[in-house]
Order: structure tokens, then sequence, then C-alpha cells
């Protein structure tokens, strides 16, 4: 039996439910709503915070999309305790099905109960644990027959069975593709120039027309009976009884037809927009099917001819014909009504036959049909070959002419990606999921131990190992070993501690150890206290399982956080790890990757400089790679992906490598070359604008800034939610809750990012074909980002210097003012003094003002169809000494022959890549404050525009003595009413874009 899926949430408890009983207390139950079943909790009398821990089950089934996957749980006091006269509303959640995970991934979490009106007064908390279980179903027990029911007359069967027998005659009707002897015979096949030019595509097509199913003469129908079908209907209803179902009415829903209507549009323009941002390019597709009575034993081969290109298939499969099943895919580049199309088939040379040419088939390129995908595929067809020894010899094939978003390109031979070699074909992959693991070591009991010992507990997950400090005496700890772990796990994933004895002098022994699986460790998604357990240490020396003492452990799987494995600045994903928690989208984006020009040669084969060119694109947990374009400096690839955005204050990364793969298709052991990378920000992009640009490829290596090539991108950025919705996306914080609650320290957030990058790279290295590790982690900005640059420093304190000349600016422009340079100006400042020292109300509000015409002044300069890329100026790229950028390759440590200056050296370059940071870290606030107004951020200027409007206007109107002293109260407002979240203003800081991701 196929498996049945339900939803199972289990209705933990509830915290700080509002009194509504008139005593003080409330007698609250839940009830539950899904797709119309309805679901009810018991009631817990006069309790606050009450506790249910009951599971209720509801059934998935196939529902209209009207609908929507909702679950809504309401919370009700009960009418039947207390003096109430009706179920007072305590408070809903309504959550969606995309945020419910599997059985073994769920969590309790806490959901805060909402409002159902804007003037009702809702507080509280419920917790949930919601999962899909999937169980087989029982079998359904055979229906009884109506005894009272006469069996039907042999009349109303016998139609049914002359009917049946007239279409499904005893003698097989010859199918379509079998007649080959009605089809006239297609030109001889000849191996010479001059009789190819002939065309034999007509004799493809029978002279006489199938007979098709419209003019097969059917048999008429039975004559009409009433009595015969009331007697059917009475069998029908009998067998399925009526049940009356005397539970709740479901839940009435209020479809939003505006809501379906634009999902089904934006779901529509998705598909529809599949290949609108690249160009088209044309193929010759060839589909070589199998062939039949050919007089060979052995596995002949298919070779293909046209435009110059000649193709070679690979040899039959040899079953009751001669099976090959392969596409082939020509680049047509113009269209040319004369070209010829030659398919013949071969035979390896036998010294018995004396000959190994067995037949052909030409067929004018001018003549074979268009095919337009959504549009099914062709159909092959029997042709009858030409010349050779194959008399009467038929070979099955589909010739049509397409495009790249044909569903037979991704694995048809092509002529630009040098064949059928699996690692030059276009993929997409998915990053794992990551995990942080937290382990909290206690303490240790029971454990034998000298006067002098020191104990130190080794935690090991894979090649992550984490130690705790050594302690004396009794161990205790209480320390914190932050893990990665990729899912799913693997039963032989295990987490190994070591209880570790250090003796005087250096003596060190292994006293017991403790495996712990990864699939028993529980999973949160908040910053609740999990259970601890005692786990017993063993003997590692010992077959027998002797005991050693116990550690107490707390294990849990932090799913609050995001891992991260991208730098800070470049980031492409803010979610965090449960799914539970993850938002909604709020648009989509949409890449095309057109092509490159220029490029350099990247390796010399037979003396000649070539480039085996190909692309990868990520964004959040998908990457895409597109085909290799074999031996091209300007490949082209017009391929077009699509991602899911969560978050406009994200980055697209696209890099151009170069494959070695290609040509040591055994397994190369070079490592692919990068030729360059281009990030594109999420939020500089107008919604719905399609941006076509090319974009520089430049590269900094020892010998300076070199430049590789261009290549040409298509971006467009679709937006899925109301605006208002996605404009309070800027006021929400960038990271999940727990990295504020609980937040991680900056070189501890390193180290894990180093180790989420190793296991990415080894995941996806494991594909087929696979992504190469040096390609993830240059893509992820892994090698060579925190190494000391004399050039990245100068260049961030350029554009500190840059940030300070606005300040600059205004002081000179006082000093000028000052000086009478312009006396009108003067003039109308002294005014302007006088007004604002007699009214010292207007000085706020003018100040707002002020940044309001500056930056609705600015709108004018803002960027229009250029994207922002990689800035070799900003980076001192261009001007680099060729000494330090031969110190910014530089191993660390540095190879040098005097020891002292070798550590002198290496102190100096690590105290340089902190004032490098701390320096890009000043660069980019003050580039975030510019961002407000010079419509970097076209939302986020919008927004901040528009509010120093309304503040302006509102301070006009109130006095500024009455919004200080309120600014006053709120800042030292007592701390149980302050938030430990940030404030909306710092998150919307923090959404602005800098100049840091245009850093090289």
């Amino acid at each position: 039996m196929a498996p049945v899926r339900k939803l199972i949430v289990e209705v933990v408890d509830a915290r700080s439910l509002l009194p509504k009983d008139g005593h003080g207390t409330s007698s609250p139950y839940a009830v539950l709503d899904f797709h119309g079943q309805r679901r009810k909790t018991r009631t817990v009398l006069r309790d606050l915070s009450p506790t249910w821990n009951e599971s209720l089950e509801f059934n998935v089934a196939k529902t209209p999309e009207v609908f929507g996957d909702m679950l809504e749980l309401d919370v009700f006091h009960d009418k039947n305790v207390g003096p109430t006269t009706r179920s007072n509303f305590l408070g809903r959640v309504r959550l969606s099905a995309t945020q419910f995970v599997k059985r073994g991934e769920e969590a309790l979490i806490y959901y805060p109960l909402e409002k159902k009106s804007l003037l009702s007064w809702i507080q509280g908390e419920i917790g949930l644990k919601i999962y899909f279980s999937d169980e087989v179903a029982p079998p359904s027990p055979p229906p009884e027959p109506a005894a009272a029911d006469p069996p039907p007359p042999p009349t109303s069967v016998e139609p049914e069975k002359n009917e049946t027998s007239a279409a499904a005659p005893e003698e097989k009707p010859l199918a379509e593709a079998d007649k080959v002897e009605s089809r006239p015979p297609p030109q001889p096949f000849d191996p010479d120039a001059d009789r190819l030019k002939a065309t034999v595509s007509s004799a493809a097509m029978p002279e006489e027309k199938p007979v098709t199913e419209a003019d097969k003469v059917e048999p008429p129908p039975p004559p009409f009976d009433p009595d015969i079908d009331r007697l059917k209907a009475s069998v029908s209803s009998a067998a399925m009884p009526e049940v009356k179902i005397n539970g709740p009415k479901p839940i009435s829903r209020v479809s939003s037809v505006r809501s379906f209507m634009s999902d089904q549009s934006d779901r529509s323009a998705i598909e529809q927009s599949s290949f609108d941002l690249v160009d088209k390019m044309h193929y010759l597709f060839v589909r070589v099917v199998r062939a039949r009575s050919l007089p060979t034993t052995g596995s002949p081969v298919v070779k293909i001819a046209v435009s110059g290109f000649h193709v070679v298939s690979k040899p039959a499969r040899k079953t009751a014909l001669f099976d090959w099943d392969q596409t082939f895919a020509f680049r047509r580049d113009s269209e040319d009504s004369s070209s010829i199309l030659e398919v013949s088939v071969w035979d390896p040379i036998d010294a018995d036959v004396g000959h190994d040419f067995l037949g052909g088939i030409c067929f004018d390129v001018g003549e074979i049909p268009l095919r337009d995908p959504p549009d099914s595929p062709l159909a092959p067809q029997w042709y009858r070959l030409e010349g050779g020894g194959a008399h009467r010899g038929d070979l099955m094939l589909a010739t049509w002419l397409g495009t790249q978003a044909d569903d037979s390109f991704p694995d048809a031979w092509k002529t630009d990606t040098m064949g059928a070699n699996a690692n030059s074909r276009s993929k997409v992959y998915q990053s794992p999921k990551l995990w942080y693991l937290r382990s909290t070591v206690i303490e240790a009991q029971d454990i034998s131990m000298l006067k002098e010992s020191r104990f130190q507990l080794k935690a090991q997950l894979g090649f992550q190992v984490q130690k705790t400090k050594q302690v004396s005496g009794t161990p205790s700890w209480n320390e914190d070993l932050m893990f990665v772990a990729a899912e799913p796990f693997m039963t032989e994933n295990e987490l190994v501690f070591s209880l570790i004895e250090h003796r005087p002098p250096k003596e060190q022994a292994i006293v017991g150890v403790t495996r712990v699986p990864l699939t028993a460790i529980e999973r949160r998604v908040d910053n609740r206290n999990v259970v601890s357990k005692w786990f017993t240490l063993e003997d590692p020396n010992e077959e027998k399982r002797i005991y050693r003492g116990r550690v107490h452990l707390r294990l849990c799987f932090d799913g609050g956080y995001h891992v991260m494995d991208e730098g800070a600045n470049v980031c492409s994903d803010y979610r965090p790890t449960a799914r539970q928690l993850w938002k909604p989208p709020i648009g989509t984006i949409e890449l095309g990757i057109i092509g490159c020009k220029d490029l350099q040669p990247m390796k010399t084969i037979n003396a000649k400089g070539s480039t085996d060119a190909y692309a990868v694109a990520k964004y959040g947990n998908k990457w895409v790679r597109t085909r290799t374009i074999s031996d091209s400096l300007e490949p082209r690839w017009n391929e077009q992906y699509t991602w899911r955005v969560y978050d406009p204050s994200t980055v697209l990364t696209v890099g151009v490598f170069d494959s070695w793969e290609v040509v040591e298709s055994e397994g190369s052991v070079r490592p692919d070359f990068c030729i360059g990378k281009v990030r594109i920000r999420i939020s500089t992009l107008t919604t719905g604008k399609v941006y076509r640009n090319v974009f520089p490829l430049m590269l900094v290596s020892q010998t300076g800034l070199k430049k590789m090539g261009q290549t040409e991108l298509a971006v467009r950025f679709v937006r899925s939610t109301p605006t208002l919705d996605f404009l309070h996306v800027y006021s929400q914080p960038l990271l999940p809750a727990m990295h504020h609650l609980k937040p991680l320290g900056m070189l501890q957030q390193e180290a894990l990012r180093s180790t989420a990058v190793k296991i990415v790279a080894v995941h996806l290295s494991r594909s087929e074909p696979p992504l190469r590790r040096e390609v993830v982690n240059h893509v992820l900005e892994q090698d060579g980002t925190n190494t000391f640059s004399m050039r990245r420093v100068r260049a961030n304190w350029y554009r500190i210097i840059k940030v300070m000349a606005g300040a600059v600016e205004v002081f000179r422009w006082v000093e000028d003012t000052r000086s009478w340079k312009n006396p009108t100006a003067t003039v109308l400042i002294h005014a302007l003094m006088i007004i604002l020292v007699w009214f010292p109300d207007l000085i706020v509000p003018t100040l707002a003002f002020y940044v309001f015409a500056v930056g609705a002044w600015n709108y004018r300069l803002r960027a229009k169809a250029a994207l922002p890329h990689l800035d070799p100026k900003l980076s001192l790229a261009e001007s680099v000494d060729r000494e330090e950028v031969d110190e910014e390759f530089d191993a660390m440590p540095c190879a040098r022959e005097n020891e002292v200056v070798r550590a002198r050296y290496d102190r100096l370059r690590m105290l340089g890549a902190r004032v490098q940071t701390m320096l890009g870290d000043i660069a980019t606030q003050g580039e975030r404050v510019q961002a407000l107004v010079t419509w970097r951020d076209p939302r986020a200027t919008g927004i901040f525009v528009g509010f120093c409007f309304i503040l302006a206007l509102v301070l006009y109107l109130v006095p500024s003595k009455m919004v200080a002293m309120a600014l006053g109260f709120y800042y030292l407002r007592h701390p149980i009413f302050r938030d430990r979240m940030p404030s909306p203003a710092l998150n919307f800081f923090r959404r602005l874009p800098s100049l840091s991701d245009r850093m090289l």
C-alpha cells in the first residue's frame, strides 16, 4: 500500500495567557483547523499557563490551491467554566505548511499569539511541535454485495462486450512506424558530394494517408433504455451507502482571489520567462534510436555529417535490435536551406566481408521541422537505408530544429562542448544542510586520579577537534564546544568524547571514551535549555566494555543560527538552519549567463593557446554550473537560472573558470584556474527591470592586475510580496534571533566558517560532474581574504578619507561663507541664522528638510543602467607596487634567513591585518551613511528620504520641547521595557550597502 501522509500537531503548553473568567484566571482549550479538518484539545481548568501534551492528526490530501496550506490554531476560554456566558478569545496562530518538517526534524517552538482584530488585547505564547508523518494505510475491506438487488439483465452487458471486442480485435493492426513498404524508396545514398545535393526528405513521408483513429468506424452505441439506466443507478447507490458526519462543520475559509491570481501570475511569468533573458541559440537535433535488419553481427556505429561537423556515435547495444538512443545537437549559427544532413551506418571492418558501409540517408535541413517547447518531443520514424550492404535495413531516428530550451539539450552531444563528456554538461548543485552542534561539557565523576593530575575533555566530529581547558581535582568545566555538522546524518557519524589525564611532567593518557550518534541528539530552534545527560566512559584499550567513569554533557543542534559559509559582506543567505523559522520568499532573482569575450588563453596544447571556460553561480544553497565550451576565447552559454530571494540585502556571485577536466577526462589533478568573478547585490536592482551588462574580468596576481576578458550577464529581480511587506523587511534583523540572544565570538565564528567551507567543498566534490574544491573556495572567498596586504590597507584608508571628504567640504563651505566669497550666500546664511536663533524649534525640521532636499537632488545621479562591479581603482589594483603584490601573495610565515626578522615581520603583518579589518569596518559604516541619500539602494534611500520628509512635517507641528522630553524619557526607560533585539533603525542601517563588496 502507498504511504499516507499525515500532519501531526503536538500541542504542548501555553504561557502567560490573559484572564477571561472574571476571577483572574482562564480555562483554555485550543481549536485547530487544517483544510476543513477541525480538532480540539481538552480544557485545562483555571490555569494561565496550561499544559496539554496532546497529539492531533490531520489528513494531508491534494486540495485546491485557493485554500492554501495553512494551519489555524485558536485558543478560547471555556464558557462552561466560571460565570462567563461565551467562549472568550485568547489568541490565534496561523502557520504555512512550508514551515513544517518531516518526522525526526521537529522541535518545540513557542509561537506568540496574535490578535483577531486591531482593538483586541492578546498576550502569551503557545508551544507546538509540528511535523509530517508517512504511514502505511491498512488495506480497505472489499465492499459487501447488496443481497436485495437483482442481478442486471444480460442485455445491459452485451453492448459493452461488443464494444470492447470491437476496440480490441484479435489481430494487431500494423503500426504507423512499421509501414515501411507503403512509402516510396528514398534517394540512393552516395558518399560522393555531387550526389548528396538531391534531397530525400519527401521519402520519409508516405503518399498514402494512413488511417487515423478518427477515420475508424466505431460500432453504433446501444439503444437507450430507461429501465437499465435506473437499475444501474440503484446498484451504484447500494454499493456506496450514505455516511452522515455528526462532527462540527468545517471552518469556512475566505479565499483571497487577489493573492491567488497574483501567485498564479507570478508562477506563469516565471515559467514563460525560462529563456527570455538570454539569446536563443539554434541547434539541429538528431536522435538516433535503433536499427533493424542490418547484415552484421557486430556493434555498428552511426556517422552524422552536417555543416563541416563529423560525429560518430557510440557502438550499438545488441538486443533484439541495434540500440543507440543517443541525441546529437549541432550549432546553427545561420540559416542555410541548402545544407545537407548525412546519416550513415557503418560496421567495423571485417576481413571476411571486406566492406564496412551499411547504408545511409540524406535530409535537406531546410525541410526539417521546428520544435518549440512546450511542444511534445518529436516521434522517431523508421527510414530505409540506401546504398551499402543493408538492402532492407531500417534506421529509426528523429531530427528537428530547436534551441537550448529543448528538454533534450542538457544530455545531448554538442558541437561546442567537445562531445558528450560528462564534465562539460551544465548542472545544478545543492549545498548540504549545515547545523551548529553545541556540546556543553559540564563535569565528570567516578574518575580515579592522582593528586597532581589535570583532566581535559577532547571532543571530535570527523576532522573537527575541540578541547576544554585543563582542570585539577574533580573535573568541572562548564564550557561550550561548537561544531559544524552536515545533514543527512549517517549511522557512522558520531561525536567522540575522550577524557585525557595530564600527569607531570609531560605525560598524558586517555582515561575513557564515549561515543554519541548524531541521530540521537536533540534539536532546538531557540535558547531554551535542553536536558543534560550522563554518558558512560569506557576503556578504549580493552575489548570488553570496562567502566571508567561518567561525563555530564548537554548536547543539541542549534537550528536558530545561520551557519556562515560566506563572507559577512557578500553573504547570499541569512536564513536559520531550522526550516520552521523560515519566512516566505519576497521574490525571485533570474540570472542569464550569456557568454564571454576576449578571454586570455589559459593553457597551451599542441603549441596552441586555448581556454575551456565554464561559469559557476552561487546564491543561497543553490549552485549552478554552465556547460564547458571547449577551445573558445569567446564562449556563448546563454543559460538562465532562477533563485528564490528571502532577503534583499544579499549578494549573487558569478565566477568564470578554465577547466582541465575536459582535456584530462580520466580525472584531472590540475586545479581549475579562476578567470574572474562578478558580484551583484540584490538591493541595488529595480523590481522588474532587466539589467544586461558587460562586466570586466580582472585578476590580481603576483605580476599585478591582469584583465582576463569580459563576461556578459542579464539580471532581473521580480518581487512577489506586497510593497509594504517588502519594505518591512528593512526593519527586521539581518541575522536570526539566536545570533543576538546568544551571540558567537568573531574568532569562533570565523573558525566555524572555515569548517563549513571545507564541508561544503567535500560535499560538492562528490557530485558528478564534481564541483572542484578550488572553485568552491574561490566563490566562497575562503583563500586570501584575511591575509595582510598593504594594498588593502591603503585602499581602506582612502575609503575613510573619501567618506570624511564630505565633512571637510562642510567646514570649507562654512569658512568660505565666513570669508564673504559669495556675498549673496553669506547674506542668506545671516537671515537663516537669525530665524533659527529666534525660533529654535525650526532647527531640527530644517536639518531634516535639508537632508530630504539633498536626497531628492541626488535622485537624478542614481545608477540607471549599469550595475556596480568590482572597482580596480577603489582597490588600488591598477597602481599597486610590485613589492607590495609580492608581499601580499607571500606565504605565512615569510621565508627569511634571519629568524628575528621573520618573527618581527610576521608580527607586523598580523597587526596590519587587524588594522586593515578595523579600517574596513570604519569605512563600511561611513559608506552606509553615504548610502542613505545616494540611491545606491533605491528602496532604502526612498524609505529614509520619505521618513525625513514626514519627520520634517511632524516637527513643524509638534513643539521640539515635547519631542526632546519624549526622546529623553524613551532613552532612559527601565531595562524591563527594553527589547534585547536590535532596534528597527539599527537593522535598517546595517542593511545599507557599502563598497566592501566591490573590493578586489
